[in-house]
């Protein structure tokens, strides 16, 4: 059964596809809530540190029961690791602020990346930007603002991180067009988890051997302090939300690899849904108007792009 997952599909399975991208997406978000729930507990660098252990475990044992460890080589190496690189600078920007933020803001601050694939689809994948394209930029750009809402007195810096994680998203994303298309699945997650446990492990050594101010660890002790006190909660929390990640994304890949990505696309936006229903259950918090309104805002624009998108592609093909 797993081998038959992580194979080349035979025909399309749209309705399967959207289960698994549903459930990937709910998974994805039930994982972001429990790490923003535990922020207080660790550091980012510990626990994705502990987290892409968890990770690199699961992989490793899907790919033996799937049909064994060549599941986990690239085809091309440089572009798959380049890829999570991107997606590690992703995670580091969107977890870094998890102890200011609020889901909502996060999610929304991510999901702004179907602007940034508008943006940059030109200069990497040399296509045009036409008018509604430009229309779909100006209406996430809206919406962006009106979920930081700047013109407010509890507006941070730290609302802006999302959005940088969601320009690094993006461009993972174009990585995989341009460059992994044909890449297993379980090989990408593999290097990801490669380069999240490099990444991480690293800055963590770094700031125990050369700590920061103890000014700026009491301000923003998450990103500031490399590994404290490893206890069992941390542990726990960390390898179910490897079992979350693992899962989310591999049915994201296996969904966009069996139905059209037009017929799918909108969908992904039930995360800001998604995201918005754990912050209500684990953290009691409800999103102001102005979020919410931003949140409609770039579902919209990423709906809209997705759309022309199909249309598009019909008119190439002449259908």
């Amino acid at each position: 059964m797993l081998s038959s997952f992580f194979g080349v599909p035979t025909r399309d399975r749209p309705f399967t596809a959207l289960w698994l991208l549903l459930a990937g997406v709910f998974a994805l978000a039930l994982q972001d809530g429990l790490i923003k729930d535990i922020a207080d507990l660790t550091s980012y660098w510990q626990f994705q540190s502990v987290r892409a252990v968890g990770i690199l475990s699961l992989a490793v044992i899907l790919a033996i029961v799937g049909g064994g460890l060549y599941l986990l080589r690239p085809i091309r190496a440089g572009p798959v690791y380049l890829r999570a690189c991107l997606m590690t600078a992703a995670m580091f920007c969107f977890f870094s602020g998890a102890p200011f933020l609020t889901i909502t803001q996060m999610g929304a601050g991510l999901y702004t990346y179907p602007l940034f694939i508008t943006l940059l689809a030109g200069p990497v994948l040399g296509e045009k930007f036409g008018p509604w394209r430009l229309f779909a930029l100006f209406l996430g750009t809206a919406g962006a603002t009106l979920v930081l809402s700047p013109w407010e007195d509890g507006f941070t810096p730290w609302q802006i991180l999302p959005i940088f994680a969601g320009f690094f998203y993006a461009t993972s994303i174009l990585t995989i067009r341009k460059a992994c298309r044909f890449e297993n699945t379980l090989a990408m997650a593999f290097a990801v988890g490669v380069t999240f446990f490099t990444f991480n492990l690293i800055g963590s050594i770094v700031l125990s051997i050369s700590p920061l101010p103890l000014s700026l660890q009491e301000r923003m002790p998450f990103v500031a302090i490399g590994w404290p006190t490893l206890t069992w909660i941390v542990i726990a929390v960390a390898g179910f939300t490897a079992i979350l990640n693992l899962t989310g994304n591999l049915c994201l890949s296996r969904a966009y690899q069996t139905a059209d990505a037009s017929w799918l696309a909108p969908m992904e936006f039930s995360y800001l849904l998604f995201a918005t229903f754990w912050g209500k259950t684990l953290f009691d918090t409800w999103p102001s108007t102005n979020s919410i309104a931003g949140m409609v805002f770039i579902a919209a624009a990423g709906i809209l792009t997705v759309w022309r998108e199909s249309v598009r592609r019909k008119i190439r093909e002449g259908i």
